[in-house]
């Protein structure tokens, strides 16, 4: 049977934080091991209950949720952040991707796109809200097409090939968290919002051939 992956919920609303472990306890391929109405609760309850990911609003009184992801970041925790947030802009969509947020989705996601979310994160993959991504992509695209990077082609080389983020990351001597970063650039500058994707538009743009790159 498979493990459930465990689940910390994180939003200062009591009624979202309800619905959110309403939501994931009705699934066994769930498990709500806590929840946190902002950024220190959220960091203590994460070093005790060792949850898989962290499901982090970003906007909390007392601390919130990017100097939280930039904490459990620096701490060494296994747990991976998806964003759930209501806001896109680029204040608060750069520095949670900076501070070490594996994924970002808004509010309003269907419930299925959640829940692959949040499957993908348990995985240490990335996944951005079509908006975000969409975002990113204008923020980093030039006027014309921007080449990918020596870096982003071999982090996403290693990913056609298979490798999961942890892998890549010990192929190139890079920490796991540089690979995710490498593949949000990758997703904006190719217009995608999964690493799937990434791979398809690669090959349809011939920056990746079979059996090579």
């Amino acid at each position: 049977m498979t493990v459930p992956v465990r689940l910390l919920i994180v939003d200062d609303h009591p009624v979202v934080r309800d619905g959110l472990r309403g939501m994931f306890t009705g699934d066994p391929g769930f498990e709500v091991v806590g929840e946190a109405g902002d950024g220190a609760e959220a960091l203590a309850l994460a070093a005790n209950l060792t949850p898989d990911v962290v499901l982090m609003d970003l906007r909390m009184p007392g601390m919130d949720g990017v100097t939280a992801i930039g904490r459990l970041t620096r701490s060494g925790s296994a747990a991976n952040v998806l964003v759930l947030t209501t806001y896109d802009t680029d204040a608060d969509v750069l520095p949670a991707i900076e501070a070490g947020a594996t994924g970002y989705l808004l509010k309003d996601a269907p419930r299925e796109e959640l829940v692959r979310a949040v499957r993908a994160a348990a995985r240490g993959e990335s996944v951005l809200s079509p908006a975000v991504a969409g975002r990113l992509m204008g923020r980093l695209r030039a006027p014309v097409e921007e080449p990918l990077s020596q870096r982003e082609l071999e982090v996403l080389t290693l990913v056609a090939r298979g490798s999961s983020n942890r892998e890549a990351a010990a192929q190139l001597f890079i920490s796991e968290a540089t690979v995710k970063t490498h593949l949000l650039h990758v997703y904006a500058k190719l217009g995608v919002n999964d690493r799937a994707a990434a791979v398809a538009a690669a090959y349809d743009r011939g920056l990746l051939t079979p059996g090579g790159r």
